[in-house]
């Protein structure tokens, strides 16, 4: 991962606040993981959607902006197909396609023994200005 693209998303501070730890990306995918704490779980005792809504969107932030050109999130929708309550969750994003103005991206979540707890894609709008350094 480029120290410029590592040191953007250490400015995602919700992506921070939830425990979200960026570990690799390269051109057009990334992976991150996050552990679920007490503060991750909603009024069932599972982990609530809306943190792995974050985790996913973290890593498709990170994926669309790998090329260096900002790179926005205009749509994204999420499936949750297992409940998790506790351990490692990972997050993986993975490019499907990308042009001048649009790239669209997959995104995985799956829990410690590798089962897929979400399923989540997403469609970025590419800017005509460099990702801030």
């Amino acid at each position: 991962m480029s120290p410029a693209l590592r040191t953007f998303f250490t400015r995602d501070r919700f992506a921070a606040h939830n425990g979200i730890e960026l570990l690799d990306a390269g051109p057009g995918w990334a992976k991150a993981r996050m552990t679920a704490a007490d503060q991750h779980l909603n009024a069932a005792d599972v982990v609530h959607g809306a943190a792995l809504f974050t985790l996913a969107d973290l890593v498709f932030a990170v994926a669309s902006n790998s090329h260096g050109q900002l790179a926005l999130g205009i749509n994204v929708s999420i499936s949750y197909l297992k409940a998790a309550r506790a351990g490692v969750l990972t997050a993986e994003a993975k490019e499907v396609s990308c042009n001048s103005k649009l790239a669209t991206y997959t995104m995985e979540v799956r829990d410690a023994a590798g089962d897929l707890v979400a399923l989540a894609q997403g469609t970025v709008f590419r800017k005509d200005t460099p990702v801030p350094a």
